[in-house]
């Protein structure tokens, strides 16, 4: 399994959520969907995920048939965050035309984590 870390965004950039910044850099554990099958399964059957979900490629996803609410974070080639967004169950998101991959947690993680527009994500393990 793999890790991720997050590096703050820019000064003066607003919590969408509304949460407090983190202290410090947070590494979490991510699991990476690159392959079409694994893309297609996502999330879909469980009941929650302890750290998070990278889909690669991908520009967008949908909430049909989850059991919970999912934070998705929707990066640049870089692995950027171009925006944050809360989507209960049964939702269908917009595709972002510049993201490159989707960043799925349960809802309320990412705004702990410190994930949020403009922020830097780092994936550490990969082979």
């Amino acid at each position: 399994m793999a890790t991720m870390t997050v590096s703050g965004a820019p000064e003066g950039t607003p919590w969408e959520s509304g949460a407090a910044a983190p202290e410090s850099a947070v590494e979490i554990e991510v699991e990476i969907a690159d392959s079409a099958r694994a893309r297609r399964r996502g999330l879909l059957g469980r009941a929650g995920i302890a750290g998070a979900l990278l889909l690669t490629p991908a520009r967008g996803v949908h909430t049909l048939g989850m059991r919970f609410a999912l934070d998705v974070a929707y990066l640049d080639r870089e692995l950027r965050v171009l925006s944050v967004r809360t989507m209960r169950p049964g939702r269908v998101g917009v595709p972002r035309v510049r993201a490159r991959h989707v960043l799925e947690a349960e809802a309320g993680a990412m705004a702990r984590w410190g994930v949020r527009r403009g922020a830097q994500i780092a994936v550490h393990g990969t082979e």
